[in-house]
């Protein structure tokens, strides 16, 4: 799947920092999400 600048992005669920699982289309209509992602971020150099 290939996601390019200004298409919405497809719904996933990732658990939150207390365990609980949220999808993204728990969101939508409701608030504006942003999405970032940092490869290699945390990680050992």
């Amino acid at each position: 799947m290939s996601v390019k600048v200004g298409d919405a992005a497809p719904d996933f669920t990732l658990p939150s920092t207390t365990g609980e699982k949220i999808s993204l289309n728990d969101f939508k209509g409701k608030k504006n999400v942003v999405l970032v992602f940092y490869p290699l971020d945390w990680t050992p150099v």
